[in-house]
Parts: structure tokens; C-alpha cells; sequence
């Protein structure tokens, strides 16, 4: 089995942009990668789950929020290198939009704090790369309606 810390191959995760009314949700992460930074909630995908079960249970481990999964938002690499330019995270990210249905905001195990965020106050949380554009298309999207039509 591959580890996480410089894996020999890149690891599939989920992250999601949580809007509710104008505000989206923030995670100040606890461990590595990003650990201390603020970002999107997300996480790695286990063996036998769906992108869209995996978002839904990490979003309410790190959040405690129940949310809808609606379309993806964007697919990039996160590849993170150490002082000597060997890779030492190398994640693919799938970014969902998803609205709250059931939950009350709270900082899970592996997260140090969880907030609510209106988009002008970005900046305060200086969220890592990508997020901040990730966001912006997701608030774009936000108006199209989420499940069945």
C-alpha cells in the first residue's frame, strides 16, 4: 500500500464548496498537507466509495453538515514538494458544489476550526491555490439547481 507522504503514485480526493444563501464554508486544516491553512473540506477517497459518497462523508466528518452533492466544479493536481524537489504529497482533486440539508457547522477531528465565510471576506483567510477561484466558479453555479430536475 502506498503512503500518503511520498507516494509512488498520486492519490484520488474530493473537496466541496458548501454554499448556503451567500456564504460558503471554510476548513482550517490540522494535519499535512496544508496543515494551519485554511481551504476547502475535502479528502482522500477509500477503496470501493463513489466520488459522491466520499464528499458527502467527508464533508460530514470535517463539518458536520449533511449536504447534497451537486456538479463538479473543477479537477486539478495538488503536488506538493519537498526542499529537494522529490514529491512528497501528490494529490487529484475533484471539487464538488453541495448545499446543506441537515447538520450543525462544527470543526471535526481532523480539522481545527469550520466556518461560514461571505466571498468579500476571502482574503481575511487567505484560502491555499486554488480555492479562492474554485469558489468563485462554484458561486456561479451555485444558481443552477441542485438534484433531479
Amino acid at each position: 500500500m502506498s503512503s500518503r507522504a511520498y507516494p509512488d503514485r498520486p492519490f484520488v480526493g474530493v473537496g466541496a464548496v458548501i454554499v448556503q444563501g451567500e456564504d460558503v464554508v471554510l476548513i482550517k486544516r490540522r494535519f499535512d498537507p496544508m496543515a494551519g491553512q485554511w481551504s476547502l473540506p475535502g479528502g482522500a477517497v477509500d477503496v470501493g466509495e463513489t466520488l459522491t459518497d466520499c464528499v458527502a462523508r467527508e464533508i460530514l466528518e470535517e463539518t458536520g453538515l449533511v449536504v447534497e452533492v451537486g456538479p463538479i466544479i473543477e479537477v486539478f493536481d495538488r503536488i506538493v514538494r519537498d526542499d529537494d524537489g522529490r514529491v512528497r504529497f501528490h494529490y487529484v482533486l475533484v471539487d464538488y458544489l453541495c448545499r446543506p440539508i441537515g447538520g450543525t457547522l462544527a470543526a471535526g477531528s481532523d480539522v481545527a476550526d469550520a466556518v461560514f465565510v461571505h466571498p468579500s471576506n476571502l482574503s481575511q483567510f487567505a484560502p491555499a491555490d486554488p480555492a479562492t477561484a474554485v469558489i468563485h466558479r462554484a458561486l456561479g453555479l451555485s444558481r443552477v439547481p441542485i438534484g433531479p430536475s
